[in-house]
Order: structure tokens, then C-alpha cells, then sequence
């Protein structure tokens, strides 16, 4: 969204879509959060409890992982890689910068750093906002934000599971164009997902999509215009 084909930053763009967002965000905690929030839980259905499950932060970076080593494994069978020293021992340091050099032009390795830079802000975020889960609205009419908490219950902005996916699919369909459309319509069902099942509010969804989508296009252009790894 914010990347041109030639994988520099639209900044005028990005600008705008920041003030959107946060514009958005700033209303929905006052206005429409709670409406929009009661609304969407009476589509809740198990399809959005399995989606919890596959969706998550920690399964997104594991797969793509997975798939980092099998594409690794396929490259060294073929090829005669030297990682002992003169004395027999192993390089971890020429190891590892192998591996990257082997692996940094495959999709894997564009979702597994889209996804775990963006899990990691979003992280950031939770426990700096502190804002507490729709669970407490629904048990105990209770809102509000309880800034640098580290405790799960109040760490619902922005939602993890959709800035892990919005990074991980947002990616794949900048690499790959043609599947785009259903990317995208994917990471947005997964974001509605987590309201349905009573997990985040409208607002956290909205916010994690934005910074998903961002990372997944500062990844792609800093990857693609600024990375060179060589042995």
C-alpha cells in the first residue's frame, strides 16, 4: 500500500494513512468501539476459535521458519559448504551468514522478518498502552487503559494475531501480486475474527492492520534495496 513498484516508501502516503489510523483510533475508543464490538459478537462462530489457534504470532514466525530450513537444507545438499576452522571447529559466525546469503531472497525469509518485527512493536505497544480487554466489558462494564502492564488481560492494543498476519500476508502478497486479493481479504477476515470472539476491540484490529501493513513495506524495501550478505 505504501511502497511503489520499485519498492521505495510512498512518505506522502504513509502520512495520510498514519493520520487516518490514528484518527480512527482516537474515535473508536470514544465512539464506536463498543457499538461495533457488541455488534460483531453475534457472529461469533468456531471457525474464529480455530483461527485463534492457526493465526497466532509464534505460528506464523515457527512455519516460516520451518520453511527457512527445509529451503537451507535443499541448498547445501547440492552445494560443498565449508564451516570448520583450521582447527576443526565449527564457524557459527560463517555459518550463520551462509545461511542468510542461501535464504534472504526466499519468501520464507521475507515473512519470518515482516512477521517478527512487527510482533515485536506490537508487543511494545501492548504493555506501553495497557489497554484492557473486552472481557472486562462484558463481565464488568469495565474500560479503560492501564499503561505499562505486562499482565495478558490488559495488553489488547493492538491486536497480535492481526499485526502478525497483516506482516506475514501483506508480504507474501507483495511478493507474489496475483495471489494479493486473497491475501489481503484474508488478514482483513482474521482481524474481524478477533472481535467476533470477544479477543480485542474494533480500535486494537485497526491499529494492528496498519502496523502490519507498514512493516510488511519497510521489510520489502530495506530488504530489497539496502540487504547484502556475503561470506
Amino acid at each position: 500500500m505504501f511502497l511503489t513498484k520499485e519498492n521505495n516508501i510512498k512518505w506522502n502516503w504513509l502520512a495520510y494513512g498514519s493520520f487516518v489510523t490514528l484518527f480512527l483510533v482516537f474515535t473508536g475508543v470514544f465512539l464506536f468501539d463498543k457499538p461495533l464490538y457488541l455488534l460483531l459478537r453475534n457472529y461469533d462462530c468456531r471457525l474464529w476459535h480455530i483461527f485463534d489457534a492457526l493465526f497466532q504470532a509464534e505460528i506464523w514466525i515457527a512455519a516460516s521458519l520451518i520453511v527457512l530450513v527445509i529451503f537451507y537444507i535443499k541448498k547445501i545438499l547440492v552445494e560443498n559448504v565449508k564451516y570448520r576452522n583450521n582447527k576443526g571447529h565449527i564457524c557459527l559466525k560463517t555459518f550463520i551468514i551462509d545461511a542468510v546469503n542461501k535464504t534472504k531472497n526466499s519468501y520464507a525469509f521475507y515473512v519470518f522478518v515482516s512477521v517478527v518485527s512487527a510482533s515485536l512493536i506490537a508487543q511494545v505497544l501492548k504493555v506501553i498502552i495497557g489497554r484492557a480487554r473486552p472481557i472486562f466489558y462484558e463481565a464488568l462494564n469495565m474500560t479503560g487503559f492501564f499503561p505499562f502492564t505486562v499482565d495478558w488481560a490488559f495488553n489488547s492494543m493492538p491486536s497480535g494475531h492481526t499485526t502478525a498476519s497483516f506482516a506475514g500476508l501483506v508480504m507474501l502478497g507483495l511478493l507474489a501480486p496475483k495471489i494479493k486479493w486473497f491475501t489481503w481479504t484474508l488478514a482483513v477476515i482474521i482481524g474481524v475474527s478477533r472481535v467476533c470472539c470477544g479477543a480485542h476491540w474494533p480500535t486494537d484490529v485497526i491499529l494492528g492492520a496498519f502496523i502490519g501493513m507498514v512493516v510488511a513495506d519497510f521489510v520489502k524495501h530495506i530488504l530489497k534495496k539496502h540487504f547484502h550478505v556475503q561470506l
